[in-house]
């Protein structure tokens, strides 16, 4: 079966890319505005393209590219199965300590921060109910890697440690979040391919790892890491992660994968 990546040069669908071509299942990586993108058989649908750190500037396209676009392809209806790929932030606003993939969503409409999470939700809202039961949803974490160019806050903080020892980081150590690496996520995503009917899956790791525990893990190497701030928030809901693990993937802890790559790495 034909193989479509949309959004093939960004962060996720880069590496999905070279995982899938080394299974034997070299996808189509259409260029944005590619005419043939909704008048060939595409096959499964890995829809990877997206904003994320500078939607706020860029709030209509934000909205294009997270569901006008998804709009026609669901109703040019060229497509064997569409997985789409979203965010674990649409918890954000649940007054819950875990969030599964059933649990209803809340959004505040009059919050201009909120076109991420609202353009993603109609995203998600056109490929699970107007796909003819071929759609798929992938709630993806925070994720991150340490290849140049890598975005996140983890990203860019484990790429300066490869030249700086010491770290200064404007973040306080109290921030917690749901990391997850990135070859997990393509892991997850191509479970998600070959399963029967996977629905919404979240690709986390389930658990919140604070700033300052992270920075625990430095210091067992022999590192050092400081924070400019100190202030604390509400933390987010933890993404359930039942049904990756029905899948057959169990992301390690983020502390584990750090202190790999520390001991690992060649480093200042």
């Amino acid at each position: 079966m034909a193989t479509t990546v949309i959004g093939a040069r960004g962060f996720v669908g880069q590496r999905l890319v070279t995982a899938l071509t080394a299974a034997g299942r070299a996808p189509w990586a259409p260029a944005k505005g590619d005419p043939d993108l909704l008048t060939r058989d595409l096959g499964v649908v890995f829809y990877c393209a997206g904003l994320t750190a500078d939607y706020d500037a860029r709030p209509f396209d934000t909205v294009e590219v997270h569901a006008s676009l998804v709009s026609e392809l669901v109703k040019a209806r060229r497509f064997e199965r569409i997985i789409y790929l979203s965010s674990t932030r649409l918890y954000d606003g649940l007054p819950v300590a875990q969030a599964s993939e059933d649990q209803p969503l809340i959004f505040d409409p009059t919050d201009p921060r909120r076109t991420y999470d609202l353009s993603k939700a109609l995203g998600e809202n056109l490929v699970m109910t107007r796909s003819g039961g071929r759609g798929a949803v992938a709630r993806l974490a925070n994720v991150f890697d340490w290849e140049d160019g890598a975005p996140g806050f983890l990203s860019e903080w484990l790429i300066r440690a490869r030249t700086e020892r010491d770290l200064t980081l404007d973040s306080s150590p109290h921030t917690a979040r749901d990391y997850v690496h990135l070859d997990d996520v393509v892991a997850g995503l191509m479970a998600m391919a070959d399963a029967a009917d996977p629905g919404i899956v979240n690709l986390a790791s389930g658990e919140l790892v604070t700033n300052g525990e992270i920075a625990e893990v430095f210091a067992a190497a022999g590192r050092k890491v400081e924070f400019t701030r100190d202030g604390r928030s509400t933390p987010p809901p933890r993404a359930a992660v039942s049904k990756l693990a029905a899948l057959g993937v169990t992301p390690p802890p983020v502390r584990d994968v750090v202190a790999r790559y520390l001991a690992e790495g060649k480093f200042a």
